[in-house]
């Protein structure tokens, strides 16, 4: 039932897009939502045959295409990946169901499905290069998205964002031709496997390097500080759904490269770089909340949000134990729902007034008061509120930091309170006070299109701070191995007494055991 589920949730929208090009305008949203519904199944279809209990890799294919030089097709999910891909086509499903009357519908929607079989291929690729293909195929729709759709400087933006990242790509790509050629040094085989190069344990000079030519990649798709000039201009001109997109999915790109390359291949050079990280993190944390707190258009507070509360997830990486790993990714499901959802809240409004400005605005609780009240439980997420989504990952993520360093950890709890300053700061200039201003008396409120991907979003935000079991089990259960193999490949002292020795199987065991 579950053979090739994988190859089918990546191509399937590509098959789809192509199908869209002899669709005619009148029944192209109608098509895009039908193909985009059926993806989302699939992704739950792979949630319902996994078994939380194993912590390897599950529904792997394996199809040799260079083998002279250990190229292959090896896709496979586990508790760390399995989410994000469904994460990946409920955004999409949610995109297109409330995409509005914009310019050119066919084209968009045939982008977002040539986007989302990129981004499903991310999160499934085993293989080195299948994995930086899809990584930079991901670039061109969005440049497009951007530059097609997008605001008076959408080009200057849509450039800056392809620039940045293609050129973090390029110095990645470098360290994975190297980590190959140390395959083949160790072996005399070619091989751009990853469950290949786990078997390697480097010398930490090389770890050293390598860890910083993939972090160069990863850091600029985060991004961290100071990489992270061009989110801005990217979130500020592109349409709705590419910054829903962006922030849900495409950030993530960077915070689980890091825990499928960056910890397990370099464990003794992730630990040598955690505290530099970690200072990092607790940069982005509180200068992009300083930022945000200063700015007059609500869409670029939450995207100078969306950058702090993506410190924190770097943060609970490199905790370098269970709490924090599992902690950072269920924050990465988190930040998607819950920014995702402010985008759209964005969104929402932009279509009625054609502003962003929040001086525009004051007194909108009373106009519009479902769509204040959704705005409302989605701020309170950001800013992590105990009961709601955003809560569990930021608690796991610093509970594990705090293992590393007690001064950190307060340093980054403290400078989350800004954020809820900030956001307080927005929500009272929009929502609160006398209606003032002639055009806002009479705005309808959420209607039933804007509900569909509002309604969704809202509840998942309380039910996973509820009751967060369901997926973060099946992270904690990958975690555990990524980290025992973490602490078997430590050769240094200072590595080993940092990562904690779980005693548990290797992953590539339980891989080959559920396969």
């Amino acid at each position: 039932m579950f053979d090739h589920i994988l190859s089918i949730l990546i191509f399937f929208p590509a098959l789809a897009a192509m199908l869209a090009i002899v669709i005619d305008k009148d029944s192209i949203r109608s098509y895009g939502v039908a193909v985009s519904v059926v993806e989302f199944a699939l992704s739950l279809m792979l949630w319902f045959g996994f078994d939380s209990n194993v912590s390897g890799m599950q529904f792997m294919e394996h199809y040799a295409l260079v083998p002279a030089f250990g190229i292959n097709y090896i896709l496979g999910v586990d508790g760390i990946s399995l989410f994000i891909i469904i994460l990946a086509a409920f955004f999409t499903m949610i995109g297109i169901a409330s995409l509005t009357d914009t310019k050119n519908v066919k084209n968009m929607i045939i982008t977002l499905l040539m986007l989302q079989m990129t981004m499903v291929g991310v999160f499934a690729a085993l293989d080195a290069i299948l994995f930086y293909v899809f990584w930079e195929l991901s670039l061109v729709p969005m440049l497009y998205i951007i530059g097609a759709w997008g605001g008076p400087l959408r080009v200057y933006a849509s450039i800056k964002f392809f620039l940045y990242t293609f050129a973090g790509s390029l110095v990645m790509l470098v360290g994975m031709l190297f980590m190959a050629y140390f395959y083949y040094q160790a072996t005399g085989e070619w091989s751009f496997a990853l469950l290949d190069w786990y078997r390697l344990i480097l010398p930490e000079s090389y770890q050293f390097w390598l860890f910083l030519a993939f972090f160069f990649g990863f850091a600029i798709k985060v991004p961290m500080f100071p990489f992270h000039t061009w989110l801005p201009y990217a979130h500020g001109q592109a349409p709705t759904i590419g910054s829903v997109i962006l922030a849900a999915i495409l950030l993530k790109m960077g915070t689980y490269a890091f825990v499928r390359f960056s910890l397990p291949l370099f464990p003794d050079a992730s630990v040598y770089f955690m505290f530099p990280i970690a200072i990092i993190a607790i940069i982005m944390i509180i200068y992009t909340a300083m930022v945000a707190y200063a700015q007059e258009d609500v869409k670029q507070v939450v995207a100078y949000s969306s950058v702090s509360h993506m410190g924190v997830i770097v943060l609970g990486t490199f905790a370098m134990n269970v709490e924090g790993i599992s902690g950072s990714i269920f924050l990465m499901i988190a930040h998607g729902v819950v920014s995702g959802a402010l985008f759209l809240l964005v969104g929402v409004i932009y279509d009625r007034r054609h502003t962003k400005m929040m001086d525009q605005f004051g007194g909108l609780a009373s106009v519009m008061p479902r769509y204040a009240t959704i705005f409302g439980l989605m701020l309170m997420a950001s800013v992590g509120l105990p009961l709601t989504i955003n809560f569990v990952g930021e608690f796991l993520s610093l509970l594990g930091f705090y293992q590393q360093s007690h001064t950190l950890t307060l340093l980054a709890g403290i400078a989350i309170i800004v954020g809820a300053i900030y956001m307080l700061s927005a929500y009272k200039k929009m929502f609160f006070g006398e209606v003032t201003i002639e055009e806002n008396k009479n705005l309808p409120d959420i209607n039933k299109r804007e509900l569909i991907a509002l309604i969704p979003l809202s509840i998942i935000t309380i039910w996973l701070g509820v009751y967060p079991k369901p997926v973060l089990e099946p992270i904690n259960n990958s975690v555990e191995a990524v980290v025992q193999l973490m602490h078997d490949k430590s050769i240094t002292e200072e590595a080993k007494s940092r990562i904690p020795n779980l005693k548990l199987e290797d992953p590539r065991t339980s891989a080959q055991e559920a396969n």
